[in-house]
């Protein structure tokens, strides 16, 4: 059985294709990115596909679970959100602390917003649910993996939804590649 990495829906493409790259004999097994409306349901799915797969490693930061993905014992992303993933910690505190108010997107979120968004929340029956869920918004920051003119109307759309300003921000896979390389080694040293 070859090992896996269990990962999270919104980073699978990008895990597949750093994997691929770097010829990595990995199986990346996706989880449904819409858990992370439900971030207390990860811990159970992950710990199902564990019983089916030979999980090495987790290509999930927290993501809202409160430490019960790392109850699980595996080894993950570092970070609390894939934004520190991919953005650095570092910077995606600052932008936060620069403007509390700011709704961070990725190329995932921004390509699927109308549904794992603007769908879930209902916000396509009920638009007027808008201003109670975005009131205290002020900026929507893009945090562009890969930039497209396709994804970057995407993300232009989903600011437009929310009513606010988009600021596009480069930050590229190279976070998320150095934080599975680091999970990948440290499954090989131990």
């Amino acid at each position: 059985m070859r090992a896996a990495i269990v990962s999270c829906g919104a980073l699978a493409l990008d895990v597949r294709s750093i994997a691929r790259r770097r010829a990595w004999d990995v199986e990346i097994v996706p989880v449904d990115a819409l858990l992370h409306n439900r971030p207390e349901r990860i811990p159970g799915v992950v710990a199902d596909l564990r019983e089916r797969h030979e999980v090495v490693c987790l290509a999930y930061a927290d993501c809202g679970t409160g430490g019960a993905l790392d109850a699980l014992g595996l080894p993950r992303l570092a970070g609390e959100h894939c934004y520190d993933v991919l953005a650095g910690s570092e910077v995606a505190r600052t932008l936060l602390a620069q403007e509390p108010g700011t709704y961070l997107l990725t190329d995932f979120l921004a390509r699927t917003f109308a549904h794992t968004v603007r769908r879930e929340l209902g916000l396509d029956r009920w638009p007027e649910l808008r201003e109670e869920y975005f009131r205290h918004y002020t900026r929507v920051v893009w945090l562009a993996q890969r930039p497209t003119d396709g994804t970057r109307a995407c993300a232009q759309r989903a600011a437009e939804v929310l009513g606010l300003p988009l600021v596009e921000r480069f930050v590229g896979l190279a976070g998320l590649e150095r934080e599975l390389e680091r999970l990948l080694s440290a499954v090989a040293a131990g």
